[in-house]
C-alpha cells in the first residue's frame, strides 16, 4: 500500500485562562510564557520522531492548544523554520494557526502570514456578550468582529470562526443570530458545535442549565439551514466552508491521514512501510514536557493498532464526512480487507443508518443524526456480535 498523506499538528497548551466548558489539555498562564524553551522543546520532540517518517513530506500543520496566538509571529517563524530543515512542506501546504481574539494585538496577523501562516481558526464562540461571560471568554464582541477585520486586512482572508449553539439560556433566535453575525464578516469557514458538559471541566461539576434536546436539535436544523442560504456547505458534521476553502487538515484526520503530534499531549498517528499503524502520545503537562521533551520519557504512550481497532477508527473519523463512502476508501487507506467492514455495515443498514450506492455506501439522514449510534456499530465487539448473528 501506499503511504497516506502526512500532517504536523504542534499543540501550545496555555491560555489566559481555562474555560469552564474545555477538556482540551490546555493550562491557564502563570509567569511568563516560556516561548523560546517551548519551541527548542518541539523541535526536539520532532526530532525524536523524525525516524518513523523518513522521506515523507507535510502537507498541512496545525497550531492547536490552548492559546497559540500567545506566541509570537517570531516563535512561529522559527518553528517553521526548523521544521522546513527536517522535513520537505508540500508546495501548497496549508499552515492553520489557532487564535483567540482577546489575544491578538493588532498588526498581529499581517506578521503570522509573514511566519507562514496561511490560514486562521479564531475561536469566536458566541457574539452575545452574556453567553461570552458565561463561557468565561475573555474576548468581546465586538474584539470578535475586529480579529475578523484584521485577518481580511492582513491577507489571511482563509479564516475559520468556531461557534457554539446549546449555550446556557440561548434561545432559537440566539443561535441564529450567531450564525448571521458570523456570516456577515465573510469568513472561509465555519465551525458550529453544540456545547457538551464533558468530563473534568468546571460545567461537568456545577451544569449549567442548558436547552433541551429539542431545541438543540431545531437550533442545529436551522443554523444549517442558514448557512446553507449563505453559501456555507456542510462537508463534516460540524464544519462548513464556501467553494473550495474546507480545512485540509481536518479533511487527512477524517479521511484517514497521517499526523505527526509535537507538543505537551499531543498525539500522532504514523503508518510504516509495512502498513502497520502506530499511535504515540505525549506527557501533558507542560512542566513534564518542557523536561523531557526528545527523551523517551516525553511519551506517555506507544501502541500498534490492531486490525479490528483500525477497522473502527476508519469508521469514526470517515463518518464525519458528508460525502458518500466509495468501497475501496478502507483498502486504500489501511491496506487491510473491506471485508472487516462487511459486518458493521450490514448492521448499519438494518438500523436505517446506511444505505447502498452504485459505488459504495451513503450515510442517511438518521445515520447522521445518529451519528454516535452509527459510529458504535463499528466497534470491535459489536462487529463479532454482527459476524456471528
Amino acid at each position: 500500500m501506499s503511504l497516506p498523506p502526512l500532517s504536523l499538528y504542534a499543540h501550545l497548551p496555555w491560555c489566559v485562562q481555562k474555560c469552564p466548558y474545555c477538556d482540551f489539555n490546555s493550562h491557564g498562564l502563570k509567569g511568563i510564557l516560556p516561548e523560546a524553551a517551548y519551541v527548542d522543546a518541539l523541535l526536539r520532540d520532532l526530532d525524536q520522531d523524525l525516524p518513523r517518517v523518513t522521506g515523507r513530506r507535510i502537507e498541512t500543520v496545525f497550531f492547536g492548544g490552548g492559546t497559540p496566538s500567545l506566541f509570537s509571529a517570531t516563535g512561529i517563524a522559527r518553528f517553521l523554520e526548523g521544521v522546513r530543515a527536517r522535513l520537505p512542506f508540500a508546495a501548497d501546504a496549508e499552515v492553520t494557526l489557532e487564535a483567540n481574539p482577546g489575544t491578538v494585538e493588532r498588526g498581529r496577523f499581517a506578521e503570522y502570514r509573514a511566519a507562514g501562516i496561511t490560514r486562521l481558526s479564531i475561536g469566536v464562540q458566541s457574539f452575545d456578550e452574556q453567553a461570552l461571560k458565561v463561557l468565561g471568554r475573555i474576548h468581546s464582541s465586538g474584539e470578535a468582529v475586529t480579529a475578523a477585520e484584521e485577518a481580511h486586512a492582513s491577507g489571511l482572508s482563509n479564516f475559520n470562526l468556531d461557534l457554539m449553539y446549546a449555550l446556557p439560556g440561548q434561545s432559537l433566535e440566539g443561535a441564529r443570530d450567531d450564525i448571521e453575525n458570523a456570516a456577515a464578516l465573510s469568513p472561509a469557514h465555519l465551525s458550529h458545535y453544540q456545547l457538551t458538559l464533558e468530563p473534568n471541566t468546571l460545567f461537568h461539576a456545577h451544569p449549567p442549565v442548558l436547552p433541551d434536546e429539542d431545541t438543540a436539535w431545531a437550533m442545529q436544523e436551522d443554523c444549517q439551514a442558514t448557512l446553507a442560504g449563505r453559501g456555507y456547505a456542510q462537508y463534516e458534521t460540524s464544519a462548513y466552508a464556501t467553494a473550495g476553502r474546507q480545512c485540509h487538515h481536518n479533511l487527512n484526520y477524517w479521511h484517514f491521514g497521517d499526523y505527526l503530534g509535537v507538543g505537551a499531549g499531543a498525539h500522532g498517528k504514523l503508518t510504516d512501510a509495512a502498513g502497520r499503524v502506530t499511535r504515540l502520545w505525549k506527557v501533558k503537562h507542560p512542566e513534564t514536557y518542557l523536561k523531557h521533551a526528545g527523551r523517551p520519557e516525553s511519551l506517555g504512550g506507544v501502541t500498534e493498532v490492531g486490525a479490528q481497532d483500525l477497522a473502527f477508527e476508519f469508521m469514526l473519523n470517515r463518518l464525519r464526512l458528508m460525502q458518500d463512502f466509495e468501497e475501496g476508501e478502507f483498502e486504500t487507506a489501511t491496506g487491510l480487507a473491506r471485508s472487516l467492514l462487511a459486518p458493521g455495515l450490514a448492521r448499519a443498514r438494518s438500523l436505517g443508518l446506511m444505505e447502498n450506492t452504485a459505488t459504495g455506501w451513503r450515510t442517511t439522514e438518521r445515520g447522521h443524526a445518529y451519528l454516535n449510534d452509527l459510529q458504535s456499530v463499528f466497534l470491535p465487539a459489536a462487529a463479532e456480535s454482527g459476524a456471528s448473528t
